[in-house]
């Protein structure tokens, strides 16, 4: 755990905490760690963007008071109001009694849920505000559900930083604060695929959103140098390129290519999954095998999200679908995927179930699909396998064809 801040520009540092251990994030498998980012600048008004988890309070004002006495911050920037962000702000204030807190107003509303407000000077902000604290100005930009609603990011004019709170995060523990010193000690592609696992899990509903909002903040004509997360690795080296990868994502960009997803009872099903593999291989696309009880949720979510087409593939439990993989589809089902086309397999004793409930699923998510998908009862005969390699084959036709429209 670092115990010192980090500039990150002259006189602005991070001061947040790394959480090594943390492996359930409300839900999502977190196999990285993450960290709790927050910054202060130190300017004639000193300011605090953000404050932490409150498990990891102690870190952050210990950082904080190796820069400055806490007691000299005079603003704090509340960008998001997440527990993970917002509930060590009682900490902060009772070193720093009177500090004016700035929040969107939906934040202010969301915040009086958390902490008693009335012992606070709270001022509440919108798009195009500017607060002056010495030789710098900041503006606010709300971003609503990008990803709760009260929102925002905070611009640094004359420093060019752009400080993000969720967006643009990753959850990475690392001793590095950086993506460039990251990409050295570990790789760009490591990376790259701890943005898309974020993205996945956490903001692929809010696509559109997401285009709107960069779109606004390439018309404000903001300079950056630098994006500043709430969590995991700093911009610096590039901050255009998890622009780019933002826009892709959210333009509906994935990989010609097959993920295969599926839970089993006796292995019938899991059997079909093989050579269904391989009549999406015999048609040229790349093709990956994801077992549910073998896989953690998040994990099943970033791969389905990184392939253009999907295969579903469940055991029919008591007439419906297998549990593990109901959830599964439960949880896709929140994240609102798109341009994506999905297709289901499985297999039954006495009576079938699962694969209609799979369509069902997908077309409450208004996926395109590829039907009536194949089932099978009991255990895959050598002619039941040459059905599952033709499936296959026909599912990688369908798949290619419908790429050619990104």
């Amino acid at each position: 755990m670092p115990v010192k801040a980090v500039e990150i520009k002259k006189d602005i540092y991070w001061v947040g905490a790394v959480d090594w251990a943390v492996r359930d994030f409300h839900g999502y498998e977190t196999p990285r760690g993450t960290t709790y980012n927050n910054y202060l600048i130190m300017d004639d008004e000193i300011t605090l963007i953000d404050t932490v988890k409150y498990d990891f309070a102690t870190y952050t004002l210990k950082n904080i008071s190796g820069v400055v006495d806490p007691a000299r911050i005079k603003n704090v920037i509340i960008n998001h109001i997440e527990n993970d962000h917002v509930t060590s702000l009682d900490c902060v204030m009772d070193l720093a009694p009177n500090a004016t807190i700035y929040i969107s107003e939906k934040g202010k509303k969301g915040l009086e849920r958390f902490f008693d407000l009335s012992r606070w000077n709270v001022k509440t902000v919108k798009t195009g505000d500017t607060l002056t604290i010495g030789k710098r100005t900041l503006e606010f930009l709300e971003t609503p559900m990008l990803h709760w609603p009260d929102s925002m990011v905070t611009y640094a004019r004359e420093d060019k930083i752009l400080f993000t709170q969720d967006a643009f995060g990753q959850h990475v523990a690392s001793a590095n604060r950086f993506d460039d010193e990251y990409e050295i000690s570990n790789s760009p592609v490591e990376l790259e695929d701890a943005v898309v696992d974020y993205y996945a899990n956490i903001l692929m509903p809010f696509g559109q959103m997401i285009k709107t909002k960069i779109a606004e903040i390439q018309a404000k004509g903001f300079e950056i140098d630098i994006i500043a997360p709430d969590h995991g690795l700093i911009w610096r080296k590039d901050p255009g390129k998890v622009l780019g990868m933002y826009l892709d994502m959210a333009n509906g960009k994935a990989r010609e290519s097959v993920a295969i997803i599926y839970d089993t009872m006796w292995q019938s099903t899991e059997k079909m999954a093989g050579p269904i593999a391989e009549g999406v291989r015999a048609e040229g696309l790349n093709c990956q095998i994801i077992k549910l009880r073998a896989t953690p949720t998040s994990v099943a979510i970033k791969e389905f999200w990184k392939c253009r087409g999907a295969l579903i593939g469940s055991p029919t439990l008591n007439n419906i679908l297998f549990p593990s993989v109901a959830e599964f589809l439960t949880h896709l089902r929140g994240l609102r995927p798109k341009n994506r086309i999905v297709g289901a397999f499985g297999s039954f004793g006495w009576g079938g179930g699962a694969v209609k409930e799979s369509y069902e699923v997908f077309k409450q998510m208004g996926l395109q699909t590829v039907e009536p998908g194949i089932q099978l009862a009991y255990r895959p005969s050598l002619a039941d396998e040459e059905a599952c390699f033709e499936f296959g084959r026909t599912f990688a036709r369908q798949v290619s064809e419908y790429h050619k429209g990104f």
